[in-house]
């Protein structure tokens, strides 16, 4: 049986700033499923929860977590973590950060 590639998690500068503006439950949440879903398996698409979101050069992945989106890429053995943002802040971070 082969082995199963574990990726490291990163949070990116913004990410970082991100949780650090959510409420305590909000990121002990956000953590354990950034955790559960990304260490193993970033790239596979399951339903709405993990998506590659198309027009994107790197790929740009999306998690979602209740009410909040994590935004990520994936580089080598790590998935970097650029956002972590409320659904409702999701379109205008795309629309700034696709110029």
């Amino acid at each position: 049986m082969a082995e199963q590639q574990t990726f490291r998690i990163e949070l990116g500068a913004g990410a970082e700033r991100d949780l650090e503006q959510l409420p305590r439950e909000v990121q002990r949440t956000v953590l354990l499923e950034v955790q559960r879903w990304l260490t193993t398996h970033p790239f596979q698409e399951r339903k709405t929860r993990l998506k590659r979101l198309t027009g994107f050069v790197p790929p740009l992945y999306r998690l979602r977590i209740g009410d909040h989106r994590a935004y990520y890429r994936i580089a080598a053995d790590r998935v970097v973590l650029l956002a972590i943002l409320h659904k409702k802040e999701s379109d205008r971070w795309l629309k700034n950060f696709r110029s």
